[in-house]
Parts: C-alpha cells; structure tokens; sequence
C-alpha cells in the first residue's frame, strides 16, 4: 500500500521553473550559446516548459532535444521488462555549446551519468550544467546539479513522483511512502 503526499502543486512547479529559467540566464552572459536537452521521460516537458519561459523573458529561442538513456544505463541488463526505447532528438551540433541538461529528479547521480555518456556520443559541448525540478539526495555518484528547483530529502521506503500535464495528466510533485 503506498501513501502519496502531495509537496508541490501546479502553481508550486511553474515558479520553480521559472526560478529555474532565471538563473539560467543569469549564470550565462551569451545565452544564444546555450542549448537545452532533456531526458526522457519528464525532463523533456519540462525542459520544454524552460525553454518557452528563457525565449518570455530573452526573446531568444534556444536549440532543444532529447536524450534516450535505456542503452548507456548501467542497470540496462538487470531490468526485468523491455524498455520503451523514444530516441535521442539532437537535430545540432553539441560542440562548444553550453548544454543545459534536464531532469524531473534527481536521486542516485546514474540517470545523469547515463546521460552524460549519450552527449558524448554527439559532440563535445564547453560545459554541461544540470538542472532539476526536484533534488532528494542519496548519490551513488559525485554529481549534483546546478540549477534545482526544490530539495525534498527522502528516507528508507520514500521516492518522489513528479507528474506532468504533459505525460499524466496531472501536476503535482508527490513524496511516496511504502508502507511494509
């Protein structure tokens, strides 16, 4: 039986986002070198999400695509059902740009090391930052994010869900408690 408590609703998720596309362009004198990727599956909406908030507040509409991890994860053999395999979508070159990597959260540090290995694979960028709506700590691997829209620390038997208009249906950032 699972317990979900509701930490972030709609209103909550898009000032985070918002915050999030701020200091983006904060952080970045020549945004117009920047490029944004998410991860499938909830990094790409809300990478969309800042994407269409930086070109609000800049006037400047950034290169976006997508990254499919399944095959450079390191638990790819161990999973029991197929993977839904979406495809990576960069239509442009990584080269020397400011990549703006995406994620819905932010738990062990696999998914982005995973992740950085699919960039590899299409350039080489200057620098790649990370930005998370949701960071709840217990890395395996030295990676944190730059940009984090809320930290929810997390216990034994607790995850975070975060669901999306996009892909669920429905807003909301979840803490999930598994009852034994």
């Amino acid at each position: 039986m699972n317990n979900n408590v509701q930490i972030m609703n709609s209103k909550d998720i898009s000032q985070k986002l918002i915050r999030i596309s701020h200091e983006i362009i904060e952080n970045h004198t020549d945004i117009g070198n920047v490029v944004i990727l998410g991860i499938h599956n909830r990094g790409v909406p809300i990478a969309d999400r800042i994407k269409e908030l930086i070109f609000n507040i800049t006037n400047i509409n950034l290169p976006i695509g997508s990254l499919d991890i399944t095959f450079h994860r390191d638990d790819f053999r161990e999973r029991l059902s197929m993977p839904e395999i979406r495809g990576t979508d960069i239509h442009f070159s990584l080269d020397d740009k400011v990549v703006i990597l995406v994620d819905d959260v932010l738990y062990s540090g696999r998914t982005i090391r995973a992740a950085l290995d699919e960039i590899n694979s299409f350039g080489r960028p200057s620098i790649v930052r990370l930005a998370v709506l949701i960071d709840r700590g217990h890395r395996e691997l030295p990676i944190r994010a730059d940009f984090v829209g809320k930290n929810i620390p997390t216990h034994s038997g607790e995850h975070v869900e975060v669901h999306l208009e996009e892909t669920d249906g429905e807003e909301g950032v979840f803490l999930v408690k598994e009852n034994n």
